[in-house]
């Protein structure tokens, strides 16, 4: 069955459209109040905290893994064959540059140096003679040109002698730590047979890579931190001092070496070590509180204070770091810059400096 629609009586209709127009009505209201405290916020100066832009830059740290070696490393070796008379070090001691390690049996080598001393006499004996026949004309040239280049060969069998004994007794290169000897008193040695190891300990060299990305921010003398896991809790610094001009073609890398003082002795040549690597940002700039950016359709910006006025200022960013971002362009050293509050700001906006409590800094009580 249809039920019949029966129109409204006509002192209900006024109350019906009373109903329809109330959402209508608060909405106009809300709008009212808005405006309202918009336009009373808009009366008075926003309040915003700001620091000062600081002089510098920002770099980043690649973090990489190397290895560690002595600065100098050389295996003691005999130059000629010899038994060996004496061991002069002990092992695992500093040993001073120049101080004789091994000695060996220098009996034939002495025996050749006093016949070489014999010779040179005798041919200085028969030059001087030579000379002084030639001269009173009783000799000839020929005869004291021979003289002299028996002389001279003499002298030079001497020289021979002298160095073939000098190889008899080893000495050390350079200061360092001295190894584990492989040979014994008695053993008898062969030209380049190993004898001992000597490192020099302090500093040491570090060895390392860094992708060829990295060239144009490489340079010697950057800074770097090394960590080895057998000394867990410590760190070390060092320096870069050489970058090998070849890049390495399949893994695209580029090697560096760097120096890392060892004085205490702590490190060792051969140890991993996990290098953090600073690179600068190659550009002058200021560097701000990261809060102090605003990021606006794609693009950087940080609010300056000047007499009053925060003004909206593009910027261009470089490295960040810790909380603070580097600025290479728009902001210049010692200028004021809003750091909190400058989300209510618009490009130019009366301002006035409040501290993080919100208190205006004009009217903080001294002390």
């Amino acid at each position: 069955m249809t039920v019949p629609a029966y129109p409204l009586p006509p002192a209900a209709r006024p109350c019906a459209r009373r109903a329809r127009a109330l959402p209508s009505s608060m909405l106009a209201l809300a709008l009212v109040l808005g405006l309202g405290s918009a336009a009373l916020a808009a009366d008075g100066d926003r309040p915003v905290e700001v620091a000062t832009a600081e002089a510098g830059s920002l770099g980043r740290a690649v973090e990489v893994v190397g290895t560690l070696r002595s600065n100098e490393s050389v295996v003691i070796r005999p130059e000629v064959a010899g038994r060996v008379t004496r061991i002069l070090f002990d092992e695992g001691r500093p040993v001073q540059a120049g101080k004789a390690l091994v000695e060996l049996d220098s009996s034939t080598n002495e025996a050749e140096l006093a016949l070489a001393r014999a010779e040179l006499k005798l041919a200085e004996a028969d030059a001087e003679r030579a000379r002084t026949l030639f001269d009173q004309k009783a000799g000839t040239a020929r005869a004291r040109d021979e003289a002299v280049a028996r002389l001279a060969s003499a002298r030079a069998s001497l020289a021979l002698a002298e160095a073939q004994f000098a190889k008899t007794r080893i000495i050390a290169p350079f200061a360092g730590i001295i190894g584990l000897r492989q040979v014994s008193v008695g053993d008898v040695v062969q030209p380049g047979q190993a004898i001992v190891n000597l490192e020099s300990i302090d500093p040491l060299k570090l060895d390392f890579a860094v992708p060829d990305l990295l060239l144009p921010r490489l340079r010697p003398g950057q800074r770097v931190t090394v960590t080895v896991d057998a000394l867990p809790g410590r760190s070390f610094e060092g320096e870069v001092y050489a970058i090998n001009p070849l890049i390495d073609e399949r893994g695209r890398s580029i090697a560096l070496r760097a120096l890392v003082p060892n004085a205490d002795g702590a490190l060792m040549p051969g140890l991993f070590a996990r290098v953090g690597l600073g690179l600068g940002s190659g550009s002058a700039g200021v560097v701000v509180p990261e809060q102090a950016v605003v990021t606006r359709n794609g693009r950087f910006f940080v609010f300056r204070v000047a007499a009053g006025t925060a003004e909206q200022v593009p910027v261009t960013l470089g490295e960040r770091s810790d909380g603070r971002v580097e600025i290479t362009a728009g902001i210049a050293p010692g200028e004021t810059i809003v750091v909190a509050g400058q989300q209510r700001l618009s490009a130019k906006t009366k301002v006035e400096i409040v501290g993080p409590d919100g208190v205006p800094v004009g009217t903080r009580p001294n002390g």
